[in-house]
Order: structure tokens, then sequence, then C-alpha cells
């Protein structure tokens, strides 16, 4: 069995395609099905039901996926444990960034490190944010930007970002000349979600209904600007963070403040007990400091 047997069969399972999987890897989609297919002799088992457009994983898929992704993250840690040892200013970085933090915050930021590190390589995915502290727990990403809370038995969190969520509203909304809201007094309006697969899906639904209320959300989606334009256009009103806020330019709506404070928290988080490699714990020093939480 290979090392990159199991490289090439995670693909395939993350991609849930060995089309996409093989443009991934870039190789031709034949190497990769023969690769996959020779893994599957050498253990005795099926482990990738194929059919002409996805391939689902089989029982036995699944324990071997676990497991691959087990080992490739220890070969990763090994080698930046003997990259560490030469002490020389270079390695590379596995790091989840959901994309609205990643937009926000980090393009200034990762040119800023670029420049003090040049011998770094960035390897950066994109996901929301349940989906990063489960790969980071899994050992995909050595570090993760996250909407904190966590669970902080598994991972160490450093806190980078604290900021206020905000009220948007249209122009002629009934609240509109409020300065500050009631987080109660909205349990009869229409809202505007960011979709399930974001933490702020959750932190703003578990806020309402602290407050007395589920809130009746009529419209779901992944971007803060077409959410805005929705709010502009009176299809309802949205809750979202100061530094997006900041950005929304449209005349027609107004921001306002909410109590209680609805907080939110981003951190780095790496899983606790693994190796973290020299680059690694360069970039989280260097983005502390960035953010002014050294």
């Amino acid at each position: 069995m290979e090392l990159r047997q199991l490289k090439y069969f995670l693909e395939a399972v993350k991609q849930n395609s060995i089309t996409k999987a093989s443009e991934q890897l870039h190789i031709s989609q034949p190497a990769l099905s023969k690769m996959i297919k020779s893994l599957e002799e050498e253990l005795g088992m099926p482990l990738l039901f194929r059919s002409n457009k996805t391939s689902e994983i089989t029982d036995a898929g699944q324990i071997v996926f676990e497991y691959a992704q087990k080992i490739l993250s220890h070969v990763d840690e090994m080698t930046s444990t003997l990259n560490d040892m030469t002490s020389l200013m270079r390695g590379q970085i596995n790091i989840g960034i959901p994309p609205i933090i990643g937009s926000l915050f980090f393009p200034k930021v990762l040119a800023s490190f670029h420049l003090e590190y040049p011998n770094v390589k960035m390897n950066i995915t994109e996901y929301g944010a349940a989906r990063i502290v489960k790969s980071v727990e899994e050992g995909e990403f050595e570090l993760g930007v996250v909407v904190l809370p966590v669970d902080e038995r598994s991972f160490q969190t450093y806190p980078i970002v604290w900021e206020e969520l905000k009220l948007v509203v249209p122009k002629q909304h009934r609240l509109s000349k409020q300065e500050v809201v009631q987080l109660n007094e909205l349990k009869d309006e229409e809202f505007i979600f960011y979709n399930e697969e974001f933490a702020l899906y959750d932190i703003i639904r578990n806020k309402c209904i602290d407050e007395g209320f589920i809130p009746n959300i009529i419209f779901k989606s992944s971007q803060w600007d077409f959410m805005s334009e929705m709010v502009a256009a009176n299809l309802g009103i949205t809750i979202l963070p100061e530094s997006i806020c900041r950005r929304v330019k449209d005349k027609n709506v107004n921001i306002l403040t909410l109590r209680p404070v609805i907080p939110w928290h981003l951190a780095l988080i790496t899983k606790k007990g693994r190796y973290i490699s020299f680059a690694g714990r360069a970039f989280i020093e260097f983005l502390q400091k960035a953010f002014h939480y050294n």
C-alpha cells in the first residue's frame, strides 16, 4: 500500500466524483481509477460504488477513509517536524478559512505574511466554519479560522477578532429611526439569514430563541451583498457583523445597534496534542499581532 493511493482515494471521496478528483489532483481519470482499483484489490474489497457522474463510499471505504486521514495527517506532522529541525524559514501551512471571513480580513494579512516568510507555502481551503472545526479535528488542516465558541477540550484557540453583530433594516422600516433596537422587538419580523453552513445561522437563531421567539426565516443566502440588497428591496431584515456592515453602501438601508449584544468572535484553532509546525506557529503569532491580540 502506498501513501499516494491513500491520498488519491481521499480526494475521490471528498469530491464524490472520480472526474472532479482527477481534476484536483491533475492526473487523468483512468490513472486515478486504476490507482483506486489497485488499492481495492490489495485490500480485497470495494471501497467505492461508481456511477457515470458520482462515486459513493462503501462501509469498508469509510473505514479506509478515516484511517487514511489519520495516516496522512501523521505523515504531514512528521514532515513538518523534520523541516523544523533544519531551522530553515520554510514549510507549508494547511488552513481552512470560511469564505466570508477570508474576504473580509485575510488578503492584506496573507500578503504581509508572504513578504516576511516568502518560503512558506499556504494551502488555503474555503469551508463553512462547522466543517472547518471537523477538518481540524480529523487532521485535514493544521489550522482553522472559526467563530467561537468551540470545544476547548479538543482545540487550542487563538482569538483574533471580536465584533458586535448589527441589525440591517430597510430605510422605511418602523424601527429605522431608532439607534438601538432590542432583539425581542424583532419577534414578528421576516428575516434574511446566512444558510446553515455558516456559524452565524446558529448564533443568531439561538440568540433569538434565548429572547423568547423563533425567527421567521424567509430567505437564506451565502452572500452578504445579496442579503443587504434584499433588505434594501424591503424583503426582510438581516443581522450582519460590523465589518460587513461597513461595506454596505446602499442608501436604502439603515444599520442599527442591537441589544443584548450578539458577539462575533473569531479565532484560529489547532487540535490539542497535535504538533504545530514552525510555519504554523509563525502564522499564529503573526496573525495575533496583525489583529492586536498579542
